[in-house]
């Protein structure tokens, strides 16, 4: 189960990563051209940029603490905010009737609470 939660950590891991520095890196009228970004419309500019870093910070938490061993309750800490965003990403899509984009917050926040209560719960770093 250790192996299943290092897969899942660093595949939540990387995508967030990637996702949070496009969101950080990219000015907001180039995000709402894209389709998959058309959400991006109802926030500020701000507010998109504090997105990408919570999703960047909660990437490297997931990974860091543990690779270091140092500070390890940070992993389902940051799994914990990660589900806590994708919460957020939710009630967005779902205001929006975005249900195709739903389905992988679901994904997303399933494999984020499963990290975290494997963490928490009886699969902790020692």
């Amino acid at each position: 189960m250790n192996i299943v939660l290092w897969v899942l950590a660093g595949l939540l891991a990387a995508f967030f990563l990637f996702a949070g520095a496009t969101k950080l890196a990219q000015p907001k009228d180039k995000l709402t051209a894209s389709p998959n970004m058309a959400w991006a419309e109802d926030f500020s500019p701000g507010l998109i940029k504090t997105i990408g870093a919570l999703e960047v910070l909660g990437a490297l938490g997931l990974i860091l603490p543990a690779v270091f061993g140092t500070a390890t309750v940070l992993v389902p800490l940051a799994a914990t905010g990660l589900a806590v965003v994708m919460v957020g990403a939710v009630v967005t899509h779902g205001r929006r009737k975005e249900t195709q984009a739903i389905g992988m917050n679901v994904v997303l926040l399933v494999l984020a609470a499963a990290v975290a209560i494997g963490r928490f719960g009886p699969y902790p770093f020692n």
